[in-house]
């Protein structure tokens, strides 16, 4: 007599157990992700006499970073990112102008005081779109811009703020002129502060900005309301951008100007193309590259400079579409291919 044995059936996956194989994919760290962070370990150790190169490197890169969770993620274009930047830097500055030295407070400062102005100004991003709010975001800063040039009794106008010596750091490590504290020091707040930019983008919050990003008119169909997740987009950006700012004026030791330029918002834009856009990782290799080529095309031919920028700008969008991360990701399928193939 024939006996049948039962099989125990596969159960199948859960909503829930869905949802997390998703968010845990998305959070999966990519291979140039890492090799970007080993490279500049690596750099420090290589080239000692660059260090406060690769401080601002890192520096910048987070301020792509914050360029790119607006415009990669969210789908807001902005013409002013370097509002919060200059702010952030000139309230870490004052901080320490005024005698209060201790390297911690100042990050805090700059980073709250963006964060300040980031959420008075996202009530405005949150009812704007297209031009218009290319407009608001330009028109926010060229007027924080204008409010430091004017307020010369504060802000030191043309001639810029000097910070001062900041304290060591835990009262052990001094700043010193090499930059030896100061690329360890940049390397692990940009870090971290990269980590939290991480646990947004993969967070259910993170895959809601990136549906408004691609439709923003289905979203609001389904429930999300978008007035809210632009408002918390804009200010998270603007907090990000402040604290770069307040550490390129820490390890920097002054605060110009500059720092609220047109010029800086512009570069950054430049940055977040090369690296590729919504890929929170290409900014920061996009800024290396950027900063690199600037320092060393600067010495071969400090008048005509930008052509060279400006080139190879052009380069990446005609022949590299989603920038180097994009390049590489497609030179990965093609190689994934034929070795399946073979």
């Amino acid at each position: 007599m024939a006996t049948t044995t039962a099989t125990t059936p596969v159960p199948a996956l859960t909503d829930e157990a869905s949802a997390k194989g998703l968010f845990a994919e998305r959070a999966r760290w990519r291979w140039p992700e890492v090799a970007y962070w080993v490279v500049i370990v690596g750099c420090i150790f290589a080239f000692p006499t660059h260090l406060m190169l690769i401080a601002q490197v890192l520096i910048t890169g987070l301020f792509a970073v914050s360029f790119d969770l607006l415009v990669g993620y969210a789908g807001i274009a902005s013409l002013g990112q370097a509002a919060f930047f200059g702010v952030g830097a000139y309230a870490a500055g004052l901080i320490a102008h005024d005698g209060w030295s201790e390297p911690f407070t100042g990050l805090l400062a700059g980073a709250l005081a963006a964060g300040v102005l980031g959420f008075i100004f996202s009530i405005l991003v949150a009812r704007l779109h297209g031009i218009a709010l290319l407009m608001i975001t330009f028109g926010v800063g060229l007027l924080v811009y204008e409010a430091a040039h004017s307020a010369h009794g504060i802000t030191g106008g043309d001639d810029g703020l000097s910070v001062g010596n900041l304290s060591p750091i835990f009262g052990l490590f001094p700043f010193d002129f090499l930059g030896h504290t100061a690329v360890v020091y940049s390397l692990v707040v940009v870090f971290l502060a990269y980590l939290f930019a991480r646990l947004v983008v993969n967070s259910p919050f993170g895959l809601e900005l990136k549906g408004i990003r691609e439709n923003v008119r289905r979203v609001p169909a389904i429930g999300i309301p978008l007035g809210y997740r632009y408002m918390v987009a804009f200010t998270v950006s603007a907090i990000l951008a402040g604290l770069a700012g307040a550490l390129l004026a820490q390890i920097t030791g002054t605060v110009a100007l500059g720092f609220l330029s047109f010029d800086r918002s512009s570069s950054v834009l430049i940055m977040v193309i090369l690296g590729g856009i919504g890929t929170l990782f290409g900014p920061l290799i996009g800024a290396g590259l950027y900063m690199v080529a600037q320092d060393r095309l600067a010495n071969l031919n400090p008048v005509y400079w930008n052509f060279y920028i400006g080139l190879m700008l052009v380069l990446v969008v005609l022949f590299a579409r989603g920038g180097i991360v994009g390049g590489i990701e497609r030179l990965e399928g093609v190689i994934r291919t034929k070795w399946t193939r073979r």
